[in-house]
């Protein structure tokens, strides 16, 4: 039996970074909300006993669990697809604060490029750079558009870095290729390290710009616009796939989230999970969601006057599929725009120095301690004679050496026994890495849409993703892999083991990053996104849905600033609506 409740305000899918963000904007603004969060609650206090390196980093204990739901995977349309039974390449997030509580706190802005990439490229390079089967499309909005959000998200997180661009002048330390700013951020940047210092010298003699990377893992108490306080970080090297137990990494559950509490117009109800988006498809809205209660198995709708579909990318994506909101995308004829343009994020160039006479302390660490160069992101240098797009973010990340995970020896070493442990005791503090964040783009090939032969605990069709490297990605690796060997060997490395190539298909089995992008993506033009530039769905005008799902591709950075500024924008979007239940006229 299905139990109907009394309508609400508006109702967000979910309680993450996106979800808390729209909650807290729309209760300071009267609004009633409901949070349904199929996870439970968690409080900073929860994490005074998490340094488990073996149950949280490697039993993914505030992990979604991929008994009851998971995705299928496959390379390509002539291969069948298998479910995803145990983590690999990325690991989404389950409980209040989603995969903002276990994420590791770097935080970039877009490059204005990137929201306007086709455009830039088909005028400087001419529409031939672009492949055929490359689906590279405008985001609908342009960085400046965009940038107070990008603002509003750092203050309220209390970011630390170093401004490299303030309201177009260039400042003597930080990323100046960085998009304009308004401001410097609210925190100044992380510690440097005797290791960060040795890239940054090294960086620079190579004629490179080297900055401290953004950070959410704060530098100072801090209090934010909405007078919640957060901690300092005490560099443990306990933040991705932990929650920090001072307060000192930014998540929803120290920001957002206790921000609209505050207000009493919040309501947090967790173990629900959302099964269906209630369509009425004639009048082209959403009335609400039906949900189940995982505690009690009992069934309930929730009627909404806007609905905010703020989970995880997969889960939109799905969500979307399952309700019939939105014409599926086949990538035979290229037509429809759910689940289109899956992108992810390529990681397979790096390089790694052995160093025979240094020593460093690298168990102190944080989770977005380090230095960066981004000489090789974007268009931020010549594609002209390239056959590849975009690029990539060059970093060295100290984000603290815990014993299990890390044991690096160099390549020709047993992975095992008592050679393997004798050469990585040597090497615990005398190996650093130096890796490429390379941007994921489009293609006609990799896409998301439900599985028909695979279901979840109630019964319905598993997302299958299909996603394969492609040229694109094979050229950005063999052209950046050179430029890390070049700069770990000027370092000083001994002995270098490095990834300068990249061969075979995508495997899903390691670890990558949890950069999953795309699917219900943004844009000008109903025919070819799913939502507009302040994430309205087309089909559903009181439907909103912020997140990483609508990159039209994926940057060569971690995605969670960009995510922050979409939801802020997002929450703006839904605001005006509600106040006059029309689409939105500046779209």
């Amino acid at each position: 039996m299905v139990q109907e409740l009394d309508p609400v305000d508006v109702v967000t899918i979910g309680a993450g970074w996106t979800g808390g963000i729209v909650a807290k904007e729309l209760t300071q603004s009267d609004y009633e909300v409901v949070s349904l969060e199929r996870g439970g609650e968690r409080e900073t206090e929860d994490f005074f006993t998490v340094h488990d390196e073996l149950g949280y980093a490697l039993r993914y204990k505030l992990m979604q669990d991929l008994s009851k739901e998971t995705i299928t995977f496959r390379n390509n349309v002539d291969e069948p697809a298998l479910p995803m039974r145990r983590y690999g390449a990325f690991l989404p997030g389950s409980g209040e604060g989603g995969a903002g509580v276990h994420w590791n706190g770097q935080t970039w802005r877009f490059l204005p490029y990137d929201f306007e990439i086709r455009s830039r490229t088909v005028d400087e390079y001419g529409e031939e750079k672009i492949p055929d089967n490359m689906q590279l499309q405008d985001w609908g909005i342009s960085y400046e558009e965009l940038e107070p959000y990008f603002d509003e998200f750092e203050y309220t997180a209390g970011i630390a870095g170093a401004a490299g661009n303030v309201e177009g002048e260039i400042q003597d330390s930080g990323n100046p290729y960085e998009g304009p700013r308004q401001r410097d951020y609210p925190l100044p940047p992380m510690e440097d390290t005797p290791v960060l210092e040795l890239f940054k010298e090294t960086a620079a003699d190579l004629g490179y710009e080297p900055f401290q990377a953004p950070s959410a893992n704060l530098t100072d108490r801090y209090t934010n616009p909405d007078g919640i306080q957060q901690g300092r970080c005490e560099y443990c090297g306990y933040c991705e796939r932990f929650g920090c137990e001072w307060g000192a990494k930014a998540s929803p559950i120290t920001t957002v989230l206790p921000a609209a509490r505050e207000t009493g117009n919040w309501e947090l109800r967790t173990h629900s999970d959302v099964v269906e988006l209630l369509y009425d498809e004639e009048n082209q809205r959403v009335e609400g969601v039906r949900y189940v209660d995982r505690k009690t198995d009992e069934v309930y709708e929730q009627p909404a006057d806007v609905v905010a579909l703020t989970a995880y990318v997969l889960n939109n994506v799905r969500l979307l599929l399952l309700s019939g909101i939105g014409e599926p995308y086949d990538p035979e004829t290229g037509e429809g725009t759910v689940g289109k343009n899956y992108c992810y994020q390529n990681f397979q160039a790096s390089a790694r120095g052995f160093f025979d006479e240094e020593a460093w302390n690298l168990y102190m660490g944080a989770g977005a301690l380090g230095a960066s160069i981004d000489d090789f992101n974007g268009d931020n240098f010549d594609h002209s004679d390239l056959d590849f797009l975009h690029g990539g973010n060059i970093a060295i990340n100290q984000t603290g050496d815990r014993p299990i995970a890390n044991n690096p020896v160099p390549e020709g070493t047993q992975a095992w026994g008592s050679e393997f442990k004798a050469r990585s005791l040597e090497y615990y503090h005398s190996s650093v890495s130096i890796a490429c964040q390379g941007a994921s783009l489009p293609f006609r090939e990799n896409y998301l849409d439900l599985d028909p032969n695979y279901t979840d605990q109630y019964g319905r069709p598993l997302l299958r993703m299909t996603f394969d490297w492609r040229e694109q990605d094979r050229n950005l690796v063999e052209h950046v892999g050179p430029y890390l060997e070049e700069i770990v060997s000027e370092m000083g490395a001994d002995t270098i083991s490095s990834s300068t190539s990249l061969e075979g298909s995508f495997d899903i089995t390691p670890y990558q990053s949890t950069h999953n992008t795309g699917g219900a993506i943004m844009g000008s033009d109903p025919e070819e996104s799913v939502v507009n530039n302040y994430l309205q769905n087309w089909d559903a005008q009181n439907l909103f849905i912020p997140g990483a799902s609508a990159f039209a591709h994926n940057s060569g950075y971690n995605p969670t600033g960009t995510v922050g500024a979409l939801a802020f924008r997002a929450a703006e979007g839904i605001e005006q609506y509600l106040e006059s239940s029309e689409l939105l006229a500046d779209v």
